[in-house]
């Protein structure tokens, strides 16, 4: 059974559209020769925050104001998207934002949070450190923890895949990043409320590899570490709320080491011109590592950020494997 009802994700999706034009979905000739496949982009990262989480913040936080009527500020941990998405969110709901990163975190994306106005706080090693901390801050501030997984995230980042189903059909596949579950599961959300058949694949980094372990034991594994430059994956501790869907509605999970996340990368501006952080790539990076029973598939790749530092991207353009 589907999170939502069409209705609702439209709904929901008309709301989003008001501060989030539609992304294209592009079929690129030079991709396409590159890989011997039928790919087809979803550019989440042509939205006006880079990344496909701008859509939740939006929803979740007019869930926030209508449903609860909160008027003081919220507080999320991120590495980066998910915190933009919040920031930007509740600039446009008169509520302030406190996000809580990891110290080493992405200098840009960082600054990025703070041009929309959230107070930015370094603490921990890595997202579950900072999470932590975030709860314990909400507590003694007395601010509103927004979650990684909620309904309402879901059903804002829903309105992507309302646009890709509409723009392809009879899609055979999908592959998708999951990093805390709202990108995958608001596209199994939508292909449930369609009643469509496509597969879902989600697609995480060989070094984080927690939903992977967890699918294939068939119940929440946490990993002690989260190694991977593709920072919007690194997850360590699926959230099992998102779990559950995932268990239930994605048809297989896969992952790809950051060398082939780095090629992808590379491939993604040399075919298409297109720039493409980390999480943003594995898709493509899956969908080539999968490619036998890709062959005259019809086949949909989630673009879902191009958020990554300048130097960083550099490197990696140069063919710098660190």
């Amino acid at each position: 059974m589907s999170l939502f009802t069409e209705k609702e994700l439209r709904e929901a999706a008309s709301y989003v559209h008001q501060y989030v034009a539609s992304t294209p979905t592009i079929r690129w000739p030079l991709l396409d020769r590159a890989t011997g496949l039928s790919l087809y982009v979803k550019h989440e990262n042509h939205t006006r925050l880079g990344a496909f989480k701008i859509r939740g913040g939006l929803t979740f936080c007019r869930y926030l104001k209508n449903s609860i009527g909160v008027s003081r500020g919220i507080i999320s941990a991120t590495r980066g998207n998910h915190g933009q998405s919040l920031a930007h969110a509740a600039s446009q709901s008169g509520l302030s934002a406190t996000i809580i990163v990891p110290r080493g975190n992405s200098v840009e994306k960082n600054a990025a949070m703070r041009a929309w106005g959230a107070e930015v706080i370094e603490h921990g090693d890595d997202f579950q450190d900072a999470a932590e901390y975030a709860g314990q801050y909400a507590a003694a501030e007395d601010l509103v923890m927004v979650p990684p997984f909620h309904p309402e995230l879901v059903r804002g980042v829903a309105s992507y895949g309302l646009e890709l189903f509409d723009a392809v059909r009879k899609l055979d596949r999908i592959y998708v990043p999951i990093g805390m579950g709202s990108g995958i599961c608001s596209l199994i959300t939508v292909r449930d409320a369609l009643g469509l058949d496509t597969d879902i694949i989600g697609v995480v980094a060989t070094g984080a590899d927690a939903v992977l372990q967890s699918f294939r034991a068939g119940k929440v594994i946490t990993t002690p570490t989260a190694n991977t430059f593709a920072d919007g994956v690194a997850c360590r501790s699926p959230d099992p709320a998102a779990f559950a869907i995932i268990k239930d509605g994605a048809s297989d999970i896969v992952a790809v080491s950051d060398d082939q996340i780095r090629e992808a990368m590379r491939l993604y501006f040399s075919s298409c011109h297109t720039l493409a952080e980390g999480a943003g790539a594995v898709s493509l990076a899956a969908a080539i590592a999968d490619h036998e029973r890709n062959i005259g598939k019809k086949t949909a790749v989630i673009l879902s950020g191009a958020n990554i530092d300048r130097t960083d991207y550099a490197r990696i353009l140069n063919g710098d494997t660190q």
